[in-house]
């Protein structure tokens, strides 16, 4: 499933309040960290990450790495930021970012 530009413009302005959840270093994709992005986007269904390594060539292929691992579908990506989105089974109402922030969704 391929995200649309209008529906990428959305999911930017609710990711723009939220602050990371998890950071990713120089050591590169863990079988913990992949867990814990995995178990995020299962909850909040839109992430922002941190991926914390100097180089942009090896930045975008962690993000690449991380999405195809995750299964997750990268909305944006500014500076040191990635943006992530993946459709839960069953949305959590208490936490899903798209729930707690569905006043963006419907401009």
């Amino acid at each position: 499933m391929s995200l649309t530009s209008a529906v990428k413009k959305q999911y930017r302005s609710i990711a723009h309040h939220l602050n990371p959840v998890v950071i990713v270093s120089e050591n590169g994709l863990s079988e913990g960290l992949i867990a814990e992005v995995d178990r995020a986007l299962t909850d909040h269904e839109l992430i922002k990450v941190r991926i914390s390594v100097a180089d942009r060539e090896s930045k975008g292929l962690l993000i690449e790495e991380l999405c195809q691992q995750t299964k997750a579908e990268l909305v944006q990506t500014i500076g040191k930021m990635a943006v992530l989105f993946r459709k839960s089974r069953e949305q959590n109402v208490k936490l899903s970012n798209l729930v707690r922030y569905e006043h963006y969704l419907n401009r």
